[in-house]
């Protein structure tokens, strides 16, 4: 997902670590190591062992399992490792097992699991967190998370109400216009949040209002400014995984290869960066993605192997601007749809529609724009063609 929420409360949705080992253990008889010191697999930076007297203070002091778990799923924001989601599991697992669940940990979980695209099991998970806790800012910013992914939008700034009071209100603006933008007041939720003052925010509050920006001023057609943004954002948050996703798109549409090579350089290993890689490539004819492409297919082979749609959005993305297999890219895009609703998913559905020559297909798209008054001059070449 690419919404600004996200980067604030480590959503890593579109981030996943894609090897040759996992895509060739898919397909293949298990192989005997030829010897003690062959490497299998390399361990992402900041991965630990846990020794047993560890493992016993995870489980019985909750202030040493929240904060290793919540740097484990910052770690995986950062990266795009879902490995570290994995870790942060096994912090949070003999909690979970509690009759009575800690509040805080259960928000933590369902933000895992929001992560994996198990949105009704967050919102259970939130529900009963907010029964006990109904104060906790962090619970409905998560909440109001998953339910603007979802296109539930009023629901979600009903979320975005119970901030007041609870969160800064640099927070609770942000939660507001963010979704604001989405219905019907893009121009003015923009100017609202031009107008937020930075004064006193934190990196991740400040990256978190240009990505914001950054979106917004692309749903309004003025790419200039959404540029400016990024790279703003970017100051603030030099890793940023979903902002560099989102510049790197932009650039895109723009056929600057080039820069998206560069700024995607550092992240060969990942699902979203390599689609974008492989976009580059294309664009360029330079003949240097094929294994790029091969090393995506194999991925995406492996996922639906494992019924797994996290990446169904870059699926339909591959299929259509790679493969150039329109109809595949469509299914791939309806699928995505069933789970979850943002601008991006509309774009690659209506896209993936009107290639296929079948752009009926995209009707509860067009019921979705008409009900929510959602803003996007990225649709607008797609809107009139049935």
């Amino acid at each position: 997902m690419h919404s600004g929420f996200a980067r604030l409360i480590f959503c890593v949705a579109l981030a996943s670590v894609v090897s040759f080992a996992a895509i060739g253990g898919a397909r293949a008889a298990p192989r005997i190591p030829r010897g003690d010191d062959e490497v299998l697999a390399e361990l992402p930076a900041g991965a630990r062992h846990s020794s047993g007297p560890a493992l016993a203070l995870i489980s019985t002091r909750l202030d040493i399992a929240l904060p290793l778990a919540e740097f484990d799923v910052a770690r995986a924001r950062a990266t795009g490792d879902l490995r570290f989601l994995g870790y942060a599991e096994a912090t949070l697992a003999p909690w979970m097992k509690l009759a009575a669940v800690p509040p805080q940990v259960l928000i933590l979980h369902a933000t895992i699991l929001q992560s994996r695209h198990a949105f009704d099991a967050s919102l259970a998970e939130l529900d009963r967190a907010l029964h006990e806790r109904p104060d906790d800012a962090q619970g409905w910013l998560t909440r109001a998370t998953v339910l603007r992914v979802l296109g539930r939008y009023t629901e979600a700034m009903t979320s975005c109400d119970h901030l007041a009071g609870t969160a800064d209100a640099s927070v609770a603006s942000l939660c507001r216009q963010g979704l604001r933008g989405l219905t019907g007041h893009l121009g003015d939720a923009y100017a609202s949040i031009v107008r937020l003052s930075t004064q006193g925010l934190s990196p991740e509050i400040r990256a978190w209002r240009c990505s914001e920006l950054g979106e917004m001023a692309e749903r309004l057609g003025n790419d200039a400014d959404a540029e400016h943004w990024f790279r703003a954002g970017l100051q603030d948050a030099p890793q940023d995984f979903y902002m560099k996703a989102a510049y790197a798109d932009l650039l895109l549409r723009h056929d600057r290869a080039a820069e998206t090579l560069q700024l995607l350089a550092p992240y060969r290993s990942m699902e979203p960066m390599l689609l974008r890689i492989a976009i580059a490539h294309r664009l360029l004819r330079d003949g240097a993605g094929a294994a790029v492409e091969a090393l995506l297919a194999g991925a995406f082979d492996v996922e639906e192997l494992r019924g797994d749609a996290v990446h169904r959005r870059e699926q339909a993305r591959f299929l259509l601007d790679v493969r150039q297999q329109p109809l595949a890219a469509l299914r791939a895009a309806l699928e995505n749809w069933r789970v979850q609703r943002e601008p991006d998913d509309i774009l690659i559905l209506m896209r993936a529609a009107q290639a296929a020559g079948k752009p009926e297909a995209s009707a509860s798209v067009r019921e979705f724009l008409g009900r929510t008054e959602l803003q996007d001059s990225r649709l607008d070449r797609y809107r009139n063609a049935i």
